[in-house]
């Protein structure tokens, strides 16, 4: 197995730095997912990695060997790194079997073997193996780039967006086929991806990449539960934000008092509460009331915007707030319902010159 380090790099374009000093450690069999929204340096991280650029500063090594950094520099197809690109790239002129096989530093009579143990991996039948890429759907190119990337044994596989060009169900299965092959043959992995659902279920940890920097690594949970900061929040899935006071470890908002995570001093404070940890219940039933305005239906769950909160005549401070409940208990237009938040919240230190949404600002 293999861990990836990644220490101080700068890299870019000519005389355009993409990549600013950044730092990543991705331990061996462990997959992280760098999610950044398009040119925040994602691909570019992974040419990086694979050979395809050099850095102008800081070092990469791969299975504790230097690969790139001052003085050293080794090409990508001696790096056992394997890439798996958006597109899956297969040659049309070959074979399953042949594109897996493709560069195998082995006699060809051990790679008939080989191609069908990687099929098995993947998930796909033995009797694929004869069959052209054009017989075969976008999911199943794509499980046939990920065997053929697996193929010479690499330590470390790189994913580029692998999964963005299939629909929603073809995407899921693929993942989690992708996710079950990676951990049978202990790679170690580096996914980049703008959807923030695939970067949270795929990886062992989240990279949050903007503008070349790294904002926060973590574990799914602990990156989406406790984000650095709001513009984080907002990025790693809904988030509403509210404008409030923080005194004696709870915050005063439209929600009411809650009780904040630690580690937030008194004063003006930009509240985050997650869509999921506001409950609805019948108007009267819960802490306050609101007003549904809009109801987006997905069936298996529903997101409820709400205004009006307090008594619908004002007495509290006007916004809108968003609630996500599970599809079956979704309101109705104009309904008037209560609700109420689970748990502690996240709130973020602002000054009086920062710039903040208004209250009730849900980011999405």
């Amino acid at each position: 197995m293999t861990e990836l380090r990644i220490r101080a790099v700068t890299a870019g374009y000519g005389r355009d730095a993409v990549l600013e000093s950044v730092d990543l450690t991705v331990p061996e069999g462990t997959t992280t997912a760098v999610l950044g929204g398009s040119g925040s340096g994602k691909t570019t991280l992974l040419r990086l990695i694979a050979g395809f650029l050099r850095p102008s500063g800081g070092e990469v090594s791969v299975g504790g060997r230097t690969v790139a950094g001052p003085g050293v520099w080794v090409p990508p197809e001696r790096r056992g790194v394997g890439y798996v690109r958006q597109e899956g790239g297969l040659f049309p002129h070959l074979s399953v079997a042949g594109n897996i096989a493709f560069g195998l530093p082995w006699p060809r009579r051990r790679h008939r073997a080989r191609v069908l143990e990687l099929l098995d991996l993947v998930g796909l039948p033995a009797s694929m193996a004869d069959r052209c890429p054009d017989q075969l759907s976008g999911g199943q190119q794509q499980r046939v780039a990920l065997a053929r990337a697996l193929a010479p044994r690499p330590g470390l596989i790189l994913l580029d967006e692998p999964f963005s060009a299939l629909d929603s169900g073809l995407r899921a299965a693929t993942r989690e086929a992708t996710a079950r092959a990676l951990r049978a043959a202990g790679a170690t992995a580096v996914l980049v991806t703008h959807d923030q659902g695939e970067a949270l279920s795929f990886a062992d940890e989240v990279a949050i990449l903007g503008a070349g920097r790294f904002r926060q690594v973590g574990r799914p949970a602990e990156v989406y539960r406790e984000p650095v900061d709001a513009e984080v929040a907002g990025f790693l899935g809904d988030a509403v934000l509210l404008d409030g006071i923080a005194s004696g470890g709870a915050v005063s908002c439209v929600l009411g008092s809650l009780p904040v995570q630690e580690g937030v001093p008194d004063g003006h404070v930009l509240v985050m509460v997650r869509p999921e940890q506001i409950a609805l219940t019948p108007a009267g039933g819960g802490h306050l009331d609101a007003t549904v305005r809009a109801v987006s239906y997905f069936g298996h769950d529903a997101i409820v915007e709400l205004d009006g909160i307090g008594d619908g005549i004002g007495s509290a401070p006007s916004g809108t707030v968003v609630a996500r409940v599970l599809g079956q208990d979704a309101p109705r237009s104009a309904e008037r319902v209560g609700l109420s938040v689970a748990g502690p919240v996240r709130a973020f230190p602002v000054g009086p010159s920062v710039a903040r949404p208004l209250s009730g600002t849900a980011a999405r």
